[in-house]
């Protein structure tokens, strides 16, 4: 059984019952389907890789605590379709206590579920299942019988589930160490490779065959790839156009590994030498980064982190001639987010958004603390866009933004991504030695 199982088998209690599904596949078109991605809470409790099963987790029962119920073993299903698990392999393999074909799920939910005083579900993510747990309930409660006892009480695992997802496991840290080595090595190929002319879409090849070969499933989102203009597009993605002399490139790219996400963004000149605009913006983003990063650590807030980035930026902005006036009454007026419009970081896990909550009240007012065993991006960035009037002509058209992945310890905090370069002189150092 995973530790992570177990965990939230201990955090539940011996009164409650928690039923938890996996993904279903998705239709791409007519009688194709999307390449499979597990849901990534069921993932971390059970991980059992295919679609279409149930785990039920009952700590009352000693004999068999993990139920899984699963697709069982279809030859012809798996001639056209892939190999499946069945039972024999959800018990084996995955440490499932029992393991029941998914098709008996409806007549044994009853069986399970009556006696227990809590009910750990989600409504509302996978309908079907919905449906069958509201027609048991129904069922149940109008039944009226002694026999009859369903639970008084429905949760939602996922604020657990979630919190235990925030606070990385050693072994979870090792994983994205590789995710971020794997993404990180792509980043310092990228940088090698790129010329004036190649396309976006040549860069993003470069990066992902990259990730495919060394180990990883592939991206962790899809892959932001924006040469001149294209980089003051938070979430440009089209990656198609062609990369000229003179402008800069943003790349947004990650891994994914075991599950694993990576998400690094680093920003450098596409003929390989830093204009000096460019360089005036890069130099305040990258100030601001280093900055965010080392306040990325136990006892420093979300609120605290972001209001830091704010403050910087604002007065970089002003340096660079992008704001005009007191950075208190820029602040205030949030003028900054003509230029700088998003948050500084966020988690990152299973997800590349990941699971947790930022704030300890439902008012988002309390801002949570970090640390140790959580993991967040640091990812300050100016984007002027092209048609900024405003803002002096030599920064119109430039977008930077730096990113890494930071690991909170107890006494500081580890850069997963630190072996990317970020100082300009060593990335122009690395274009201009191949």
């Amino acid at each position: 059984m995973r530790p992570q199982l177990k965990k939230f088998i201990e955090q539940i209690g011996k009164d409650a019952i928690a039923i938890i599904p996996a993904a279903h596949e998705v239709t791409r078109s007519y009688d194709t389907e999307f390449k499979f991605h597990q849901d990534p809470d069921f993932y971390y409790l059970t991980g059992f890789p295919e679609p279409d099963a149930i785990a039920v987790i009952d700590p009352s029962n000693k004999k068999n605590p993990y139920t899984l119920f699963v697709r069982p073993r279809d030859p012809k299903m798996e001639t056209w379709y892939g190999r499946r698990e069945g039972t024999e392999g959800a018990k084996k393999n995955y440490g499932a206590d029992k393991a029941l074909p998914i098709e008996k799920f409806p007549q044994e939910l009853a069986k399970m579920v009556n006696g227990h005083e809590k009910l750990f579900y989600r409504f509302g993510v996978d309908g079907k299942l919905d449906q069958q747990i509201l027609t048991y309930l129904s069922a149940q409660r109008f039944r009226r019988l002694k026999t009859a006892y369903p639970p008084h009480t429905i949760v939602d695992p996922i604020l657990l589930i979630h919190d235990m997802r925030l606070h990385k496991t050693p072994e979870e840290v090792e994983l994205m160490q590789k995710s971020a080595d794997i993404a990180a090595e792509a980043h310092i190929l990228a940088m090698q490779s790129v010329k004036p002319e190649m396309n976006e879409s040549q860069i993003e090849s470069i990066i992902e065959h990259y990730f495919r070969m060394n180990g990883a499933a592939g991206v962790s989102y899809n892959s932001i790839i924006g040469g001149g203009a294209n980089a003051t597009i938070l979430h440009y993605v089209e990656n198609n156009a062609p990369l000229r002399d003179g402008d800069l490139l943003l790349i947004d790219a990650g891994a994914q590994y075991k599950g694993y996400a990576s998400d690094i963004t680093r920003t450098f000149p596409v003929n390989g030498r830093f204009t000096k605009p460019q360089r005036d913006i890069y130099d305040i983003v990258l100030d601001v980064e280093i900055k965010c990063l080392e306040a990325t650590r136990k006892g420093t807030t979300i609120k605290e982190r972001q209001k830091l980035s704010i403050e910087l930026l604002t007065e970089g902005m002003k340096e660079l001639g992008l704001l005009k006036g007191k950075t208190k009454d820029l602040i205030k007026k949030k003028a900054y987010e003509k230029y700088y419009m998003h948050g500084v970081g966020h988690y990152l896990g299973l997800d590349v958004h990941d699971a947790g909550r930022y704030f300890t009240d439902h008012r988002a007012k309390e801002s949570r603390p970090f640390a140790p065993g959580m993991v967040l991006t640091v990812e300050p960035g100016i984007y002027v866009p092209v048609d900024a009037k405003d803002a002096p002509a030599k920064y119109r058209g430039i977008g930077v933004r730096i990113e890494d992945d930071v690991l909170v310890t107890e006494d500081g905090n580890v850069n997963l991504t630190a072996k990317v370069p970020k100082q300009a002189e060593e990335i122009e150092e690395l274009m201009n030695n191949k």
